[in-house]
């Protein structure tokens, strides 16, 4: 097995497409792609006078897929519709399941970007979705909705094009990235730094990476989990088949299953692009950015959550002119909005404007 076998593992569902604008892109660092692609999948149909388009942001380790990793949304009835809707949802940049990432070929050697791949924000997977809804034909959104990295997305999307938004649903996340995060992040990145098998970004062709991303995996767990979770969960309890607490092996169990499927230099740039997360940067004052906009939000917070407290989005629905504010209750933590989808889905669809 070659090492560019081991980092394009990350598996593209079957129903993906690939859309290339044939243009530089110019990152808000100043970098620039010179080839960049964005994976996408879409269900439905835009209406003829294209009024239905809804589009999807997935989280820190999601893809285009998100009639899977949200499947308790989709469905007659439900918040997703294809029959009344047209949804789309793209990987983002920066990602590893078909867009423009580290996993992809530099075009200078071929070989995979690996830590050479350049730093993006929030700002610019949102232009990118961008280009790609032009392509698409969509010029305003009626909904744009998502849960963690894809909150920050959704509320750079009316920060940054408000006039192509008719609502915003960002679920579990803040306007900023609070310090407790960053330094959650940065944990997690040092312990993939510090993986014996780490070479400037890049790994043996005879090993796939395994200790750093597992263990930063294994330190998200906790904090998309609580104590509570926890506690019900496992307790005390050992596997009798190896004599480990429950809650060890869990863990253990995570952090394998995310080194099998993801790629430790795409986490590394997605993680510092969360922490750039800051809807003021550049823009004003918190206060008067989130004031100035005026488009109808549906805030929703995971009560449990450790993460992104609750106190952050009842502040965003404080601050944004026409929000709505909601609570999952539900002891799973800021995994709640993967898990409590039934709940989730009749917020949205009591908050969609008619």
């Amino acid at each position: 097995m070659s090492a560019t076998d081991l980092v394009t593992a990350a598996p593209v569902g079957r129903d993906t497409q690939v859309w290339r604008p044939g243009r530089p892109f110019r990152l808000e660092s100043g970098a620039e792609l010179a080839e960049v692609q964005v994976a996408y999948r879409s269900w439905g149909r835009l209406a003829p006078d294209r009024s239905n388009a809804v589009l999807v942001c997935h989280a820190l380790t999601g893809s285009a897929d998100a009639d899977v990793w949200w499947a308790g949304l989709f469905g007659p009835g439900k918040a997703l519709d294809p029959a009344r809707d047209f949804i789309v949802c793209s990987n983002v940049l920066a990602g590893c399941y078909g867009s423009s990432g580290p996993i992809q070929p530099h075009p200078g050697d071929g070989e995979p970007w690996g830590s050479r791949f350049p730093l993006v924000t929030i700002r610019d997977m949102v232009r990118l979705q961008a280009l790609l809804l032009e392509h698409l034909g969509v010029e305003r959104l009626a909904l744009v909705l998502g849960p963690s990295l894809g909150g920050m997305q959704v509320l750079e999307w009316a920060a940054t094009y408000p006039e192509r938004v008719a609502a915003i649903a960002p679920i579990g996340v803040s306007g900023r990235h609070s310090a407790w995060c960053i330094a959650i992040g940065e944990a997690q990145r040092r312990a993939i730094y510090l993986d014996p098998e780490w070479r400037d970004g890049r790994y043996p062709a005879d090993r796939p990476p395994r200790h750093g991303l597992a263990v930063a995996r294994m330190m998200a767990m906790v904090s998309y989990r609580s104590w509570e979770n926890f506690e019900q969960r496992f307790g005390r309890k050992l596997q009798d088949w190896d004599g480990q607490y429950a809650a060890a092996s869990y863990l253990n169990y995570q952090g394998e299953k995310l080194y099998r499927r993801f790629d430790a230099n795409t986490y590394v740039r997605l993680t510092q692009a969360m922490d750039s997360h800051d809807l003021a940067r550049g823009r004003g004052s918190y206060a008067e950015v989130l004031g100035g906009i005026g488009i109808p939000a549906l805030v929703v917070s995971v009560d449990s959550d450790v993460l992104y407290p609750p106190h952050e989005q009842h502040e965003l629905a404080q601050l944004l002119p026409q929000a709505h504010y909601e609570v999952l209750h539900t002891p799973a933590g800021h995994d709640g909005f993967l898990i409590e989808t039934d709940t989730l889905s009749d917020m949205l669809l009591a908050f969609r404007p008619r």
